[in-house]
């Protein structure tokens, strides 16, 4: 099998200018539109985000996790709070997001600071998950060494026996994360590289939001 020519590997963006007059009034409701336009346009899990945390030695990971909730306050996932992504976030309190777009030739990029969400929330979200989604919650141990895919639908099976017919309760070792932003930055790929880059800021002290267009 050829091993793929990585030099010659490049698409040519093609896609109408984007400024900031073109921006909605807030970040959160840009982050909207485009999610829209994303799903519209055919994105798989357009609500797919790659998670990038540090843990206490600064040493990066990243790993996908699914947007789960969108407003003033900030995006929100959730996942196991003993897992590595919850112990790092819990070490460092901040993160980064970013909503890969390819086929739409977007991208949007997320910053700042985390906290738990509250308990109501988790909640109101858990209440619609699948069931098998709750179960496999209570079932896996994020993020540490199992002896075989056995071990796991077996651990599966018996968390589904324990709770039968019953409704599946939140674990509590389980909720959500916000990621309150400072910067929310909208790519679109441009011809020749040339790419629109606008970013959000806010100021720490007024709480003012800024606009700000970056080279690419």
């Amino acid at each position: 099998m050829d091993e793929p020519q990585l030099a010659g590997m490049r698409v040519a963006y093609d896609t109408p200018g984007f400024d900031v007059g073109d921006l909605a009034p807030t970040w959160h409701e840009q982050l909207a539109r485009w999610l829209a336009e994303a799903e519209a346009a055919g994105v798989a899990e357009a609500n797919a985000m790659v998670l990038a945390t540090v843990d206490e030695e600064g040493r990066p990971s990243s790993r996908t996790v699914l947007c789960k909730g969108l407003d003033e306050r900030g995006v929100v996932f959730y996942s196991n709070y003993t897992s590595a992504k919850s112990h790092h976030l819990r070490t460092s309190r901040y993160a980064s997001v970013t909503f890969p777009w390819y086929l739409v030739h977007r991208q949007v990029h997320v910053r700042g600071p985390v906290e738990r969400v509250s308990p109501a929330e988790t909640q109101a979200y858990w209440a619609t998950r699948p069931r098998g989604s709750q179960l496999g919650a209570w079932a896996s141990a994020q993020s540490t060494v199992v002896r075989d895919r056995r071990a796991l639908d077996e651990a599966l099976a018996a968390t589904a026996a324990r709770f039968g017919g019953q409704e599946v309760p939140v674990p509590p070792h389980w909720g959500g994360w916000r990621i309150v932003p400072e910067q929310v930055e909208f790519w679109q790929g441009r011809a020749d590289r040339m790419h629109d880059r606008l970013r959000f800021e806010v100021d720490p002290t007024s709480r003012e939001w800024t606009v700000h267009r970056l080279a690419p």
